[in-house]
């Protein structure tokens, strides 16, 4: 679009007015009001709606011209042909969040909508993120605009992630998945329909952004594929940035273009894209919670060797053929490296990569293996621990712990099982660790750390 490219003023605004606002508990501005005051929004909130005087004891204004201050942003909750009405004669907002849906993505009726949208948005210089999205969800300015309760999506903690996603449903798996995992974010833009405002003004702003840390991104279609491809190869030389490219076959394209009216393109093209710019491609939603997880605790390695330690020789197996399949090496320890370990470790150990402890495993058993496996030139650790051992204890967490601290590499912990297990899982999460619950997510983590998919 012709208007400025700033858009650090979506991130910290000074005033928020609610356009639709309503008093009724189901409607979304009545749920985004209450987000904003529980998240802790310090800013001014307007709400505005001619049907109310008041709500919930604030003022309510009969429209945006009324407010006598300038509004950094303004979040529209009402039907498509009613945000068109309330815009035109909007004087005084720099940007606005359209979480109405009723645009493009419902056919042609819709699609001249968002055509007048976009007319009166440039002609006005007016910013916007939507329509059809959940927007901003933000612990850095405090600022929640998903309009789903709290009692059905938990909110996120505050971490080093961001995440731009087309897709608001995407955006309300991921964020109350890694919210039960107690991985946190540091800002979330759900974009929707992107009549404005897309993944890459929001790349740009990341780029520099120092509470972000990693890049997270859901692709659906790419607005400008150049600009997109010069701004990620720039943010990549700064931040690791990860992507899943969904719309990848037939079905997939026309569910995209009847979900946000987004034009997909053939998928080449795009993996082509993200190689150039440096972006590590991860296949689906798994992929990409996978990458979620382990950048939350490490960052990316130079090299792409692979250590396997675990006390089941299936699990290794399966792990050894993932990272293989993915492009990690997994190569043998040295000669004198296996005499080392069959000196210490009990005669039925296998003492290659990986390396298997057995049912006969102890807690110093690990210790030993890893100690001397990390003597040579690995670059990532994963360590398999099946529970059901007896001789393993709890102790095990603090051990690894204390390994993985001494020679600083990634250890990622492989740990299929249930209830027992999940409760160690936590333990580990604690001290740093992070846990995947199978060898192909373990192994799909290692590769993330080590750039990706060769």
């Amino acid at each position: 679009m012709s208007i400025g490219t700033d858009i650090s003023f979506f991130f910290s605004p000074k005033s928020i007015a609610i356009v639709g606002a309503s008093p009724i508990p189901e409607k979304p501005s009545h749920v985004i009001l209450g987000s904003l005051k529980r998240i802790g929004f310090k800013g001014a909130i307007y709400l505005v709606n001619p049907k109310y005087s008041y709500i919930n004891g604030c003022k309510c204004y009969r429209s945006i011209a009324e407010i006598k201050d300038d509004i950094d942003v303004a979040i529209f909750a009402l039907p498509a042909p009613r945000v068109i009405e309330c815009l035109k004669p909007v004087e005084n907002v720099r940007g606005a969040i359209i979480v109405s849906a009723g645009f493009k993505e419902m056919g042609d009726a819709g699609r001249r909508l968002e055509e007048e949208l976009k007319e009166i948005v440039e002609r006005k210089g007016i910013r916007i993120i939507g329509p059809n999205c959940l927007g901003i969800y933000d612990t850095v300015s405090r600022i929640d605009t998903f309009f789903i309760p709290v009692d059905r999506m938990k909110r996120l903690k505050r971490g080093g992630l961001s995440i731009l996603t087309q897709s608001g449903s995407f955006a309300e798996m991921i964020v109350d998945e890694m919210a039960s995992e107690g991985i946190g974010v540091a800002r979330i833009v759900s974009y929707g329909n992107r009549v404005d405002v897309g993944e890459t003004d929001c790349l740009n702003f990341l780029m520099d952004d120092e509470a972000t840390k990693v890049i997270v991104l859901y692709i659906e279609s790419v607005d400008d594929g150049r600009r997109f491809v010069d701004v990620a190869s720039r943010c990549t030389k700064k931040k690791p940035v990860v992507a899943v490219k969904v719309g990848k076959r037939e079905a997939g394209v026309h569910a995209a273009r009847s979900h946000t009216g987004a034009i997909c393109g053939r998928y080449e093209i795009y993996r082509a894209a993200f190689k150039k710019a440096g972006i590590i491609e991860v296949d689906g939603y798994e992929g990409l919670k996978d990458a979620c997880k382990v950048l939350n605790t490490y960052g990316l390695v130079e090299g792409k060797k692979v250590l396997i330690v675990t006390d089941g020789g299936g699990v290794g197996i399966s792990i050894a053929d993932t990272c293989e399949d993915l492009g990690l090496e997994v190569t043998g320890l040295t000669e004198e490296t296996r005499k080392r370990l069959s000196s210490k470790l009990p005669g039925f150990s296998a003492t290659g990569n990986p390396i298997d402890l057995t049912g006969s495993v102890t807690d110093e058993d690990y210790v030993i293996a890893l100690e001397a496996g990390l003597r040579e030139e690995y670059d990532i650790v994963i360590v398999a621990v099946l529970w059901g051992p007896p001789e393993i204890t709890e102790r095990l967490v603090d051990k690894l712990k204390e390994v993985r601290d001494t020679y600083n590499k990634p250890m990622i912990v492989c740990s299929p099982g249930g209830e027992f297990t999940r409760r160690m899982a936590k333990h580990f999460e604690e001290k740093g660790m992070p846990v995947f619950y199978t060898p192909e997510s373990a192994a799909r983590a290692a590769a993330v750390l080590a750039g990706g998919k060769r």
